[in-house]
């Protein structure tokens, strides 16, 4: 067999597992509605174990591997980013919110300008 094939058949299996996975989600949805007179508690564990299930069933396909090796990675980013003081953050906060405003006062200004030009212009005043 060359490596063609043998994806082929990791591809097929991967499919099959895809289509358990959607299975267990949709049976996870409809029994939580389908006994919805008993506990919410009950509920909840059978929706938990049903995902978590149906994770591990997507950690065994090429695609639920590389989604997370991805998400490690991106925890491991994350860790690297420089995260902005509270003061920093608040200051930053002040400046977005004045800028806005006066955005906003300058867009109203200009808005009223162009109605009462347009009212103006037509000989229809408002």
């Amino acid at each position: 067999m060359n490596a063609s094939t043998e994806e082929q058949v990791g591809s097929s299996f991967d499919t099959l597992k895809w289509g358990v996975i959607i299975l267990l989600l949709a049976g996870a949805v409809a029994g939580n509605y389908i006994y919805s007179g008993e506990s919410p508690f009950i509920r909840a564990l059978g929706v938990v174990v049903a995902v978590a299930v149906a994770g591990l069933i997507a950690m065994q396909t090429q695609k639920g591997r590389s989604g997370f090796e991805f998400a490690k990675e991106a925890r491991t980013e994350v860790r690297k980013v420089i995260w902005p003081t509270r003061q920093e953050a608040i200051q930053t906060t002040g400046i977005v919110l004045v800028v806005t405003l006066l955005m906003s006062l300058l867009l109203w200004g200009l808005d009223s300008v162009l109605f009462w030009l347009v009212g103006l212009v037509t000989g229809m005043q408002v």
